[in-house]
């Protein structure tokens, strides 16, 4: 008698518009009974500057050659689950509030919303988890790197012309 009362109260609470779930397959996304179209069709009445693109499959550049110009281009780079102001993880975290200590200009990548990102930079680092710190084009390690350089001291060190270009600019 309890089973079948709290499967009728589960069912009745499934019908209810606010445990609805969404469901995407692809092309199409279906939430509360709606089917939303997530592509485009290939309409010839579709005007160029309207049709979806995707930068790096337009541009010339690998990812691979993405990440190293990331790696080279920024002072500190991160690669992350979420980003500096949102992470989604506590390793992520972590990493960020470490570096934060530090003053220094941060940039950061998610590599949630892209997984070939995620294997090009594991591809490019040789180390198979996130977060992946690079200071001045060195890869550095995750957090736990992090926070052991930061309580010894050599995170100081290897920041110190970073933060003190930062204040001069």
């Amino acid at each position: 008698m309890a089973k079948a009362l709290s499967n009728l109260l589960f069912k009745g609470l499934a019908g209810l518009p606010a445990t609805r779930t969404s469901r995407i397959v692809p092309g199409f996304c279906y939430q509360s009974g709606m089917a939303y179209a997530t592509t485009v069709p290939d309409d010839p009445d579709t005007h160029e500057d309207f049709k979806p693109t995707n930068k790096l499959e337009s541009s010339v550049l690998s990812l691979r050659d993405v990440v190293e110009q990331d790696v080279q281009q920024n002072p500190v780079m991160i690669y992350m689950k979420g980003v500096p102001d949102v992470p989604q993880c506590g390793f992520s975290a972590l990493a960020v509030k470490v570096l934060k200590l530090y003053d220094v200009p941060l940039s950061a990548r998610s590599i949630l919303e892209d997984a070939e990102l995620k294997n090009a930079v594991k591809s490019f680092s040789n180390w198979p988890t996130f977060p992946q710190i690079f200071i001045k084009g060195e890869f550095i390690g995750g957090s736990d790197i992090i926070l052991s350089m930061h309580q010894s001291g050599e995170l100081k060190e290897k920041l110190k012309d970073i933060a003190n270009n930062q204040k001069t600019e």
